[in-house]
């Protein structure tokens, strides 16, 4: 006789606040064969998405999120939805942070998902905490293969008590509104001489081959864009204005994203990721670095000299300033505009559209939640929404007629610098003959680098694959050294959370300059670090040195900026 078995209670309402809501995501490749999308925590994401999605305003709530001690103490248990156009077995991966290990010591929430938009619960009584256990990392959805289109949304159920806020309901966005329209006009800071935007036009309209080109940080990498290669800023603009030229084939789009990185390490990669090594003469090319140049130790210089290199180019190309916003409304426009008001150009603030009316609540227009994916990204509306904005420009300058001719006075002083002007980069391939190398056991080339989809791909290319690497496990000298003359010159480490990234430390003529850390930032990243700035070209005796330690025995010279 079968045993009818009793029903369970049912599970205790309990307060809940939403950390992802809705989120598209588009799977890239994983090695086993899988699809994985990853959306990172750390670094106070998960902080910023409990107030922007969830509402919370709480700071004791939002502490308590920074480490994993508090989100134990806060959460209850933390309930996931995914749904795809067919109900498919998917894995979901709240992963932890560790202190020692970054990747490998601490805890996962982990749940089979059966996409059907139904919720499933994981509960933290459940888990194997360990003592390396440190802050919330990231969260990864893997699907059962490549580029398929997920929706998440996670919510966090909380402990006796805490109280969560109610959850925002939000009305779709008329992008086809006269207010709409406004907050995309708000956006334009000045068109500048618009000669050399007129030029490319006329020669696009004309049928003549031109050029589109688009260097920046994550932002035109595309991240928050889902899938990140059609719905980025970058190729929606990019359509956006083949259209208004004509829309034929002789319009050519390149984009040269890299996530978490300054014009500091722009103006050194550019000739290999926007000039292609010389196989590229872009007509047009949109600068974005607002949001990521706060890691430009120069405070402006390399963004000056970066616009420079462009504008100095032989075919005189356009360039456009673009400057995106953070989530905390934060962004450097203050501190980069001086360098488009020195060579007159037009200047596109996403910040002036968007920012103003997120705090209008009678006459909000998009929320934050509708623009931001995380707190650094916008979400697909997000990046129309910055698409939209560079359209605005070239319609304002189609209407008028073409300024006189544009000659910009590279003579007279700079805004804010000029030092890296003719910044070219060094590596194990590309201009060895500017100095001596004695590379001492940094005889190994590293393949675990960063890397990002390039133009319409969605495979990633790696950046700085020709570089120089040590391996203190295989033996050799841990000494790296550089004679050259040269004026200027930028380090690019690998930055790495990797338990054997080893440290390093930099002298120039035997004088320590400065430590050379992949824990900083403790992510796969290309660091640009300056150890020589002067105002004439000198001989130099450059030294880098790995600190010795048994675990953490691993470090990477991705190349140089040489300024001769």
């Amino acid at each position: 006789m079968e045993i009818v078995k009793a029903p369970t209670d049912p599970e205790k309402n309990r307060p809940y606040f939403y950390i992802i809501k809705d989120k598209e995501l588009f799977t890239g490749d994983d090695p086993d064969g899988r699809g994985v999308s990853f959306l990172y925590q750390s670094d106070g994401r998960l902080t910023s998405s409990a107030g922007f999605t969830g509402n919370v305003t709480d700071e004791n709530i939002l502490k308590l999120l920074e480490t994993v001690d508090g989100f134990k103490k806060l959460v209850h248990s933390v309930g996931v939805t995914l749904e795809m156009d067919e109900s498919q077995e998917c894995d979901f991966v709240f992963q932890m942070y560790g202190k020692k290990d970054l990747y490998h010591g601490g805890a996962n929430l982990e749940s089979v998902q059966k996409a059907d938009g139904s919720e499933k619960r994981i509960y933290l009584r459940d888990i194997h905490w360990t003592e390396d256990d440190d802050i919330p990392g990231q969260i990864r959805v893997y699907t059962p293969k490549p580029e398929q289109l997920a929706y998440l949304s996670v919510r966090l159920y909380l402990n006796d008590g805490y109280e969560a806020p109610e959850q925002l309901e939000e009305k779709p966005v008329d992008t086809e509104s006269a207010q709409y329209k406004s907050m995309i006009q708000n956006s334009l800071i000045q068109k500048g001489n618009t000669y050399r935007m007129a030029r490319l036009i006329e020669r696009a309209k004309a049928g003549e081959d031109v050029t589109i080109a688009y260097i920046g940080g994550s932002i035109t990498q595309g991240a928050g864009a889902v899938p990140i290669n059609t719905e980025c800023y970058a190729y929606k603009s990019f359509n956006q204005i083949k259209k208004l030229l004509g829309n034929g084939d002789n319009i050519h789009y390149i984009k040269a994203g890299v996530g978490g990185t300054p014009s500091e390490l722009g103006m050194v990669r550019f000739d290999r990721d926007v000039l292609r090594d010389g196989a590229v003469t872009p007509d047009l090319v949109i600068v974005e670095f607002a949001v990521n140049d706060e890691g430009d130790e120069t405070k402006g210089d390399c963004y000056e000299s970066l616009v420079r290199k462009i504008l100095k180019l032989p075919n005189e190309p356009a360039v456009i300033l673009l400057f995106s916003v953070f989530t905390d409304d934060y962004n450097l426009q203050d501190r980069l505009m001086p360098v488009g008001t020195r060579y007159d150009l037009p200047m596109v603030s996403i910040k002036n559209a968007v920012t103003p009316q997120f705090y209008d609540r009678d006459n909000r227009i998009v929320t934050k939640h509708q623009f931001f994916y995380d707190m650094f990204h916008p979400t697909n509306l997000g990046h129309s929404i910055m698409a939209d904005c560079i359209s605005y420009l070239f319609e304002t300058v189609m209407q008028q007629e073409k300024d006189e001719s544009f000659e910009p006075d590279f003579e007279r002083t700079p805004a804010i610098g000029n030092t890296f002007d003719k910044v070219v980069l060094l590596d194990k391939r590309d201009n060895t003959n500017l100095g001596k190398i004695n590379p001492g056991g940094f005889v190994y080339t590293d393949s675990v680098l960063q890397s990002v989809e390039m133009d319409m791909d969605l495979n990633v290319t790696p950046e700085f694959p020709y570089n120089w690497m040590y391996d203190g496990a295989a033996g050799g000298e841990n000494r790296f050294t550089l004679d050259i003359s040269c004026k200027a010159l930028v380090v690019i480490m690998k930055d790495s959370g990797e338990v054997d990234a080893a440290t390093a430390k930099a002298y120039v003529d035997k004088e320590f300059v400065r430590d050379l850390d992949p824990y900083v930032n403790r992510w796969c990243h290309c660091n640009p670090l300056i150890l020589i700035k002067d105002t004439e070209t000198k001989n130099h005796h450059v030294e880098i040195v790995v600190d010795e330690d048994d675990t953490r025995n691993k470090f990477t010279i991705l190349g140089f900026g040489v300024v001769r």
